[in-house]
């Protein structure tokens, strides 16, 4: 009981926090209370026993807990296989039959401005069910025009949300979860609403870039798929498929986001979609999306790109990022990808380093027992969490930036001391807030380095990005220490990030003795930002990995509206 009345104190900690002082670091910052703004999340629960993956033909969701916290690692992870069309995703161009110049437009290349803006709510729950088996209720411009004629005109900026109710009703786990898309797909049971070719090409007559359906697919079952596919895609238009709890949000007025992982190529990525509900925080992000005030910090995954953990020495690597093109007859080539779950810019769940409860401490290496002890000595019970991403609330790992510039102790550690990284101090922090202005509760702080930004590079020069530093042939990236968050929680702080590959740094006892701290003050960290240095004064950081149930470790998006 302890143990879970400390995990849902820390939610509620953090949740409040951000929500009673969501300001700007300028004088026209922005005031709200709790009654005025709330994350609402849209994404599905992606786990092995749900209907996550399109039946037929596709590798289904797997996720294997292949580093456990024991003698052989302190660290929790986990290896993540999916396809592009697991759980709540997103279409990009690349997807459909379109013009060259737009196929051309693969997940990685959507400009991020598009995966934001403000939700237009379309209800159309009264076509649910209703069609004949095998079938989807088909969603019409007239639909489109009424809903225009009650509200408002569609147009640029505007995300139009298709609310039939489907996912709300029919996601469930298996077998009863068969009723989602595998019975229709067989003919047994009607198929979700979904718009017909003239309905898309409407939308994209306006200028309506970003769609999302609470269906698993925004074409219809049956051969106006690619037709309803084609007739959106050929905009450059995007879609979210498999969103859900549309029924909580206003018609108009919230801000929509839809976050992917970096993926290179493709045609499209499993997302976290959400929006923000209450003003004046919406009505500032939905501006800032029209405006296309959107900036993306997020490293890009490849194959050919540092942005998995190599470990020291040979044989320590954890596992790393691939993807494969799975040939299918009847759709575009679609990949399947796998990697560990802290690859490339992803969150840092209190789960990541904290055991569960009833864990022996005696079950780690005798190293770690004994830093353990010279950790406990000094910061008091290391503690316990079973918090994994999924259960990381999207209102803690958004708030208004503050960037705290630590290139100047790149250079500060000796050779014979490495592998090492400059340590990041509280008393670095606090100069900076002499400077800047003290930290307010509910800021996420963001380390910029420029690290990312000169070391992310393709082989044969990634050694340099992480090789090299690992191994002690160079200096690492600054980074925390556990003085450093000890003292970012007593600010307030819940959120905090690098565009460093870790917050833990090169050394392996300060960087565990860091993720302690993180674990046991409730706290998350976000890892291998880039781009930070283009952040303006005024920011406010989103970031968010697709819900995937009990993974220690979330790769996901992180952008900044501003």
């Amino acid at each position: 009981m302890k143990r879970i009345a400390r995990k849902k104190a820390n939610s509620v900690l953090a949740l409040t926090l951000l929500l009673l002082t969501i300001s700007g670091p300028s004088s026209g910052a922005l005031s709200v209370t709790p009654s005025e703004v709330q994350f609402v999340d849209h994404s599905l629960l992606v786990a092995p026993e749900f209907p996550c993956t399109w039946p037929n033909v596709f590798p289904l969701f797997h996720i294997n807990h292949y580093l456990r916290i024991g003698p052989l690692s302190p660290y929790n992870s986990d290896i993540i296989t999916l396809d592009e069309n697991t759980g709540s995703q997103f279409d990009s161009p690349s997807h459909g039959p379109v013009p060259r110049q737009t196929a051309m437009i693969t997940p990685e290349r959507v400009p991020v401005w598009q995966f934001t803006g403000e939700a237009c709510v379309i209800d159309v729950r009264h076509l649910l069910d209703d069609s004949a088996l095998g079938q989807s209720p088909l969603i019409k411009k007239e639909h489109i025009v009424s809903w225009e004629q009650k509200n408002r005109s569609l147009g640029a900026g505007d995300v139009v949300l298709f609310h039939s109710g489907y996912s709300d009703r029919y996601y469930q786990p298996l077998p009863a979860g068969r009723r989602f898309v595998a019975k229709p797909v067989e003919g047994k049971s009607q198929a979700w609403p979904a718009p017909d070719p003239e309905a898309m090409d409407y939308l994209g007559s306006l200028g309506v870039m970003t769609a999302g359906t609470d269906g698993p697919s925004m074409g219809p079952l049956g051969p106006l798929a690619l037709e309803t596919h084609a007739a959106g895609l050929k905009y450059g238009m995007i879609w979210a498929e498999g969103v859900t709890n549309l029924g909580n949000i206003p018609t108009v007025g919230a801000f929509y986001s839809q976050l992917p992982p970096k993926h290179g190529g493709g045609i499209g990525a499993e997302i976290r979609a959400f929006t923000v509900v209450g003003s004046p925080l919406a009505k500032w992000l939905v501006n800032a999306a029209r405006g296309k005030r959107v900036l993306d910090l997020s490293v890009q995954l490849s194959e050919n790109l540092p942005v998995w953990w190599p470990g020291p020495g040979v044989g320590n690597s954890r596992y790393p990022y691939y993807q494969h093109v799975l040939p299918l007859p009847f759709t575009p080539p679609q990949h399947q990808r796998a990697f560990d779950s802290h690859v490339g810019t992803h969150l840092v769940p209190p789960s990541y380093a904290l055991p569960r409860e009833g864990f022996d401490n005696s079950d780690y290496a005798l190293e770690i027992q004994e830093w353990l002890e010279q950790y406990e000595e000094i910061y008091g019970s290391r503690g316990i969490s079973d918090v994994t991403t999924e259960q990381v609330p999207l209102s803690q790992t958004s708030g208004w930036a503050r960037v705290i510039d630590v290139k100047p102790l790149i250079g500060s550690t000796s050779k014979l001391s490495w592998p090492a990284s400059p340590v990041i101090s509280p008393e670095y922090i606090k100069k900076h807030e002499k400077e800047h202005g003290e930290l307010k509760p509910g800021t996420v702080v963001i380390f910029n380095s420029g690290y990312s930004d000169i070391y992310l590079k393709p082989f044969p020069q990634d050694r340099a990005c992480l090789v090299e530093p690992i191994n002690g042939e160079r200096e690492g990236w600054p980074a925390p220490g556990p003085d450093a968050i000890q003292y970012l929680a007593n600010k307030g702080i819940q959120c905090v990030a690098t565009d460093g590959p870790t917050l833990g740094g090169v050394d392996p006892k300060n960087a565990l003795m860091t993720y302690w701290m993180l674990g046991s003050r409730g706290m998350v960290g976000v890892e291998y930002l880039t781009n930070v240095g283009t952040l303006p004064s005024k920011a406010y950081f989103l970031f968010a990995a697709p819900r995937i149930r009990d993974s220690h470790g979330g790769t996901g998006r992180a952008i900044a509206l501003y």
